[in-house]
């Protein structure tokens, strides 16, 4: 399965086994979680719009907070989240009343408005690197880095993508490799080296070998 800019997807089977027997090759530490894991299931797509709204309302608060305010969020438009085109047409206190934010009913407002004046295409982000993607994410107020990231993993599907800065991750590793702290930031840039292309995939596969993250 490739994008039609032909861009690998890690939905792609014959991706995944690729990935898996270099990982294997690469990596002893990989070859073992992989051999454990036995079958992981490729996670499931997230839309693009409805993945930057969704990280947005879950920032700095539990899943269990985030659920209930998205719920309430999403009750206001009839059960869906709203098109970027009725929420800017949403007055502020409306939006508030589901446990919005001020901040992150900003964040909301700059994503949507992007979106609607053209500064923001999200259709093009299938023929774009990850790397143009980031650096037009990261525009957006509210929205870094590991968000950008995991927007590339779970909505585009991309097969290299290494969060550095998931301290899910950090952990994971740390214990698979049986170091005393943290990875360094140059111990990561050559796991992540010898990884590639392939890095989604292995983070995918540390972060099972702990159950530090869903999807």
């Amino acid at each position: 399965m490739k994008s039609h800019k032909g861009f690998d997807s890690i939905r792609d089977k014959k991706v995944w086994d690729s990935a898996v027997r270099h990982l294997s090759k690469r990596d002893r530490v990989l070859a073992r979680i992989i051999r454990k894991a036995g079958k992981v299931e490729i996670p499931k797509r997230w839309g693009y719009y409805e993945a930057i709204v969704q990280s947005i309302v879950y920032q700095q608060i539990s899943g269990s907070a985030g659920d209930s305010i998205l719920k309430k969020f999403k009750a206001i438009y009839n059960g869906r989240l709203p098109t970027p085109e009725k929420f800017l047409a949403t007055r502020e206190a409306v939006v508030r009343k589901a446990g919005i934010s001020p901040q992150k009913y900003s964040y909301l407002k700059d994503l949507c408005t992007r979106i609607e004046d053209g500064r923001l295409e999200l259709g093009k982000f299938e023929s774009m690197d990850n790397d143009k993607i980031i650096e037009e994410l990261d525009e957006v107020r509210g929205i870094g880095r590991w968000t950008a990231e995991m927007f590339l993993m779970f909505s585009l599907g991309r097969t290299d993508v290494v969060p550095m800065d998931d301290l899910g991750l950090k952990k994971s590793i740390m214990r698979a490799y049986k170091l005393k702290g943290h990875p360094s930031e140059k111990r990561f840039a050559e796991l992540a080296k010898s990884w590639s292309p392939y890095g989604t995939i292995a983070s995918l596969y540390l972060w099972r070998s702990t159950d530090t993250v869903e999807y």
